[in-house]
C-alpha cells in the first residue's frame, strides 16, 4: 500500500496547483478571500470526484497496461513534475504529467500503447482552451449587454458578481474533482490496489489537501499575471472554465484545467483589447505546458529503468 502514497501526493500537487483555474481570478480580484475560496474547493472537489470521477479513470487506464510499480512511478514522476511547476507558480496540466509518465513507461518498457485513445485525449487537450476561450468571449459580451440593459447599483452589483464568484467557483471545483481524480489515483484502480470509489475518495481529499495549503502562489498568477481582471470578468472566467470542463468530465477524458482557464481569461482579453493580454506571462505558460508531459515522460522511464536495475 505504501505505491499509493504517490497518488496522495500527486493529489496533492494537483490541488495546489489546479485550485487556481477555480478561484485565482476571484482571490486575485480581490473579492473572495482565500480562506473561503478553499474551503469551497475542499467539499466540492470531494463531491465531483465522488459522483462523477470514474470516467476518467477508465480512458487512463486504458492507454497502456499498468502494475502496481508502473502505477507508483507514474504518479511519483507526474507529482515531481507538477510540484517543480507549482514552485515556480506556472499553472500547468496535471493531466499532461499523468499521460507523459505513463507513456514514457510505455514506451520504456516496449510495451503496448493505444495509440487510438491517446489520439482522442490530445484531440481533447488542444479543443479545451479553444472551447473556453471561445465561451468566455460569447459569455463577456452577453453579460455585458444585458448590464448595460439593466440598471443596477454599484452596491448591487457588487454583491451579485460576489455571489456568481461562489457560485461559479463551487461548479468549477465540482467540475475540477470530476474531472481530475483520474489523474491522482486511476491508474491504481487500473492496476487493482484499490476500488475506483476508494480512487475517488482518496484521490478528492488529497486535492483538497494541496488546495487548503499549498494553492495561494498559483492563484495569483492565473488571477492576475496574465490579464488584469475585475470581479465581473473573473465571474465570466471561472464560470466558462466549470462549463468547459464540465463537458470533458461528461465525455470521459480528463484534460487540463489550467488551459482551459487559461483560454477563458485569454477570451476576455480578447474582448477587452488584446493589448491587456501579458504576452510575456502566456510565453512562460505555453513553455510549461509544452514541457510538462515531456519532462514527467522522461523522469518517469529513467525510475521505471532504475527500479528494474534495482529488483535485479
Amino acid at each position: 500500500m505504501f505505491r499509493l502514497l504517490s497518488g496522495v501526493f500527486l493529489g496533492w500537487s494537483l490541488g495546489a496547483n489546479d485550485a487556481a483555474n477555480v478561484f485565482g481570478t476571484a482571490v486575485a480580484s480581490r473579492m473572495i478571500k482565500f480562506s473561503v475560496a478553499a474551503t469551497i474547493i475542499a467539499i466540492f472537489v470531494v463531491l465531483g470526484a465522488v459522483l462523477q470521477g470514474a470516467g476518467g479513470m477508465k480512458t487512463l487506464g486504458g492507454l497502456t497496461s499498468q502494475d502496481l510499480n508502473s502505477a507508483f512511478i507514474s504518479s511519483f514522476a507526474a507529482a515531481v513534475t507538477v510540484t517543480i511547476m507549482t514552485y515556480l507558480s506556472l499553472p500547468v496540466s496535471t493531466s499532461q504529467s499523468v499521460v507523459g509518465a505513463i507513456l514514457g513507461i510505455g514506451l520504456a518498457l516496449h510495451q503496448d500503447i493505444n495509440w487510438e485513445g491517446l489520439q482522442k485525449v490530445v484531440f481533447c487537450w488542444v479543443g479545451n482552451p479553444l472551447g473556453a476561450m471561445f465561451i468566455s468571449f460569447s459569455l463577456y459580451k452577453l453579460f455585458r449587454y444585458i448590464l448595460g440593459k439593466v440598471k443596477l447599483n454599484i452596491l448591487l452589483l457588487n454583491t451579485i458578481i460576489k455571489w456568481g464568484l461562489l457560485v461559479s467557483g463551487a461548479y468549477g471545483a465540482y467540475a475540477l474533482g470530476g474531472n481530475s481524480v483520474a489523474n491522482v489515483t486511476g491508474v491504481f484502480a487500473r492496476a487493482g490496489l484499490i476500488t475506483v470509489r476508494w480512487a475517488t475518495i482518496i484521490g478528492s481529499l488529497s486535492i483538497a489537501l494541496g488546495a487548503i495549503t499549498y494553492s495561494k502562489r498559483v492563484m495569483m498568477t492565473v488571477g492576475s499575471g496574465l490579464v488584469a481582471l475585475d470581479g465581473f470578468s473573473a465571474f465570466v472566467a471561472v464560470l466558462s472554465e466549470a462549463i468547459t470542463i464540465h463537458i470533458y468530465v461528461a465525455i470521459g477524458v480528463p484534460v487540463s484545467t489550467s488551459q482551459a482557464i487559461v483560454g477563458a481569461v485569454l477570451g476576455i482579453g480578447i474582448a477587452v483589447g488584446a493589448r491587456s493580454v501579458n504576452n510575456r506571462t502566456l510565453i512562460n505558460i505555453v513553455l510549461g505546458w509544452l514541457a510538462t508531459p515531456l519532462i514527467a515522460g522522461i523522469v518517469a522511464a529513467i525510475m521505471i529503468k532504475l527500479w528494474g536495475a534495482f529488483l535485479l
